[in-house]
């Protein structure tokens, strides 16, 4: 597996609140999934309201989650 770090915003109902997350996945089709699942998960919010501006690969050593440092491997 290899890490990301996505960063973008989804359209709250008061303002437009940004978010950056890292995740674990194979590629970065599976990562764009799991974070629109994830983030429409937790705040209700449909794909088309979800939005992801940026989607970069990075190295094991700069990985701060804990969660995804264990499931890449470092």
């Amino acid at each position: 597996m290899k890490a990301y770090l996505i960063t973008g915003s989804f359209d709250d109902p008061r303002k437009k609140q940004p978010f950056s997350i890292e995740m674990a996945a194979e590629s970065e089709d599976a990562v764009r999934e799991k974070v629109l699942s994830t983030i429409g998960s937790r705040h209700k919010m449909e794909r088309r309201q979800i939005h992801i501006d940026e989607i970069k690969e990075i190295p094991a050593e700069e990985v701060t989650d804990h969660v995804v440092k264990y499931q890449v491997g470092a």
